[in-house]
């Protein structure tokens, strides 16, 4: 019996790492009837079957789990955005962090396409981020600034990326790896979005032990199961200020009393992420379902 991570995973036909050695490998007997299917991340113990070849015994416990993209044992998120080409949409990044941080998941940043960032953008938006506590790099996969920042950031753990498309997260892991040859895209002409160029999930090697599972872009990200109380929770500087609000389960909206709005009115705390905030709250408190 071996033990081994599952890398990829197509169908069902899984690629189990055991130390050097990748199997192609099946589930064996009641796995494959189990309604939690093996996923990409997974630890997995399987049995040689065959030149190459193994069957899957058992999945050992997992520390967590992501449903899109499905992928488990997840260390850190990057959340990876453009500069430009797509236009990064401050609101949209906001949102990918508030999900990662739902999930229980470290998240890091990553803003690709530094060599069309306008003066000083880099560093306004590292002050900003930075400054709330998230890893961030920006980079250039055309003209490779900032990969070895990245790759430092990525070293030793399993990570998701994760963004809209065009931002060029593909492009990144070639440059990361050029032996991996991803297909990328290139912006709509009518739309300026990305096309999805990724197919299935893979966990690929970027060097001092990181692993990435490259995933498709999407811009539509579910916040039905936060509760309107727990939002402030996932802006790092409003959980900092909410115990000292007068009231419990206060929303930082119209109580008396808040924090928050004070550090707001103070300057202590930036418009534009609060202003965020609150576009955040008026839809999470439409699509709340408490199940």
């Amino acid at each position: 019996m071996l033990e081994g991570r599952v890398v990829r995973s197509y169908s069902n036909v899984y690629y189990v790492d055991v130390g050097g050695e990748v199997l192609e490998c099946r589930p064996r007997g009641r796995l494959r009837y189990q309604s939690e299917r093996v996923l990409t991340g997974d630890r997995v113990r399987v049995s040689r079957a065959g030149p190459g070849l193994g069957a899957i015994d058992s999945v050992l416990p997992r520390k967590n789990m992501l449903e899109r993209p499905p992928v488990a044992n997840v260390d850190r998120v990057v959340v990876v955005f453009s500069f430009h080409e797509p236009e990064l949409d401050l609101a949209l990044l906001d949102r990918f962090l508030v999900l990662v941080s739902a999930a229980g998941l470290e998240a890091a940043l990553c803003l690709n396409k530094l060599d069309l960032a306008l003066a000083d953008e880099a560093a306004t938006l590292r002050e900003l981020y930075a400054g709330l506590g998230y890893p961030l790099v920006a980079t250039s996969a055309r003209s490779g600034e900032g990969l070895q920042a990245l790759r430092l950031v990525l070293a030793g753990r399993i990570n998701v990326l994760a963004g809209p498309s065009g931002v060029g997260k593909s492009s990144l892991l070639n440059a990361l790896n050029p032996e991996l040859r991803l297909d990328t895209g290139r912006l709509g002409r009518k739309t300026g979005r990305g096309t999805h160029t990724t197919r299935h999930v893979s966990l690929v090697p970027v060097g001092d032990g990181g692993l990435v599972a490259d995933t498709p872009g999407f811009t539509r990200l579910d916040l039905g199961r936060i509760k309107p109380t727990e939002l402030a929770w996932h802006f790092p500087e409003l959980a900092a200020l909410t115990p000292e609000c007068r009231f419990r389960g206060c929303l930082h909206r119209a109580e008396p009393d808040c924090r928050v709005k004070a550090a707001l009115a103070a300057g202590e705390i930036d418009a534009g992420r609060y202003r965020r905030y609150l576009e955040l709250l008026t839809e999470v408190e439409a699509a709340y379902r408490p199940y």
